[in-house]
């Protein structure tokens, strides 16, 4: 009598709570788990090697060489994102191996901390808090610590997807009778009417804006595509905010630009490189606010996420179609 061989499943981080207990609960798979922060690249060389397949994370650089120490046996990546630039898109195609991503669970969370990161750089809230714990907190005062409001402002958004319109739905009740809600990207979308937001072109967005928003993918186009030139044509007063790639900025770009006073205020979800040192010159405005790319970081979002890229991932060692696919050619 024959012993059926289990798939051999790596997962390069610890899932939310409900989805490892899922995980950890199927018998018709082993599982190898790297139970610590990211995993060196080193070490998923090593543990790659014979698996049938692949839960990974943004942080994992599944490359050529990850592809290729893995085997021919390896019939699915699976990624716990909506994005993909960290995945080797030529390598995959070139073995016909399936790639799941998580689109669509995680836009709420991101499109709420769009406006979050929105309404922090407008109303100075780092600021703010830092006066509180610093101890310079004073008497009330009519001109300290001023910041704008979103009436009768013009937002732009780059990248009208499915974050960038929750982001605008939310934002619209914020800009009165006479604000509005402009666009750029490479095609027209039907949804914008729900905002009543006008395409226009990049150059007229950037100029135009009180408020510019990056929710676009990362290319080899849009990459590096916010730099000093484009900086030079903002307003001085503009608030901008990136819940994209920290590479859709050129950071040292940026960093010029502050120095400069040609920017309000700047708020970031994503940076290069992640995690951002403490003595990076970008932290050393006031005007600048940072997060540690929250932008999914609900219970509710992760745990969706990681469960779509469970059922990403026994569709594809299964030879089944997987739910949510990423298009290859």
């Amino acid at each position: 009598m024959s012993v059926q061989i289990k798939p051999r499943i790596l997962l390069t981080q610890t899932l939310p709570e409900v989805a490892q207990k899922r995980i950890e609960s199927f018998d018709d798979i082993e599982l190898i788990h790297w139970k610590d922060n990211v995993i060196p690249h080193s070490e998923l060389l090593k543990l790659v090697k014979g698996v049938d397949g692949l839960i990974c994370m943004i942080t994992n650089k599944i490359d050529e060489e990850v592809i290729e120490t893995a085997g021919d046996q390896l019939k699915v990546v699976s990624t716990m994102s909506v994005g993909y630039d960290h995945v080797s898109i030529p390598a995959l195609k070139s073995r016909s191996i399936p790639l799941g991503y998580t689109p669509d669970v995680l836009t709420d969370a991101v499109a709420d901390l769009a406006v979050l990161l929105v309404l922090t750089a407008a109303r100075r809230l780092r600021e703010g808090i830092s006066a509180v714990y610093n101890g310079d907190w004073k008497v009330w005062c009519p001109t300290w610590l001023l910041g704008c409001q979103l009436t009768d402002k013009t937002i732009g958004i780059i990248g009208l997807g499915r974050i960038g319109l929750g982001t605008a739905k939310r934002l619209k009740p914020f800009l009165g009778s006479n604000g509005r809600i402009i666009y750029a990207g490479r095609t027209m979308k039907k949804e914008a009417e729900e905002v009543d937001a006008k395409k226009v072109e990049f150059d007229v967005l950037i100029k135009e804006a009180d408020v510019v928003i990056i929710s676009c993918s990362l290319t080899e186009e849009t990459r590096g595509m916010f730099d000093y030139g484009v900086f030079k044509k903002m307003k001085n007063s503009v608030i901008l905010v990136n819940i994209a790639r920290g590479s859709v900025i050129n950071q040292p770009d940026l960093v010029r630009a502050l120095s400069e006073n040609r920017l309000g205020a700047v708020a970031l979800d994503v940076t290069t490189p992640e995690p951002l040192s403490p003595d990076d010159p970008l932290l050393k405005f006031k005007n600048v606010t940072v997060m540690p790319h929250l932008g999914s970081a609900t219970v509710e979002a992760r745990t969706a996420m990681a469960n779509i890229a469970i059922d990403n991932l026994l569709a594809g060692i299964k030879g089944e179609k997987l739910p949510y696919r990423v298009e290859l050619d």
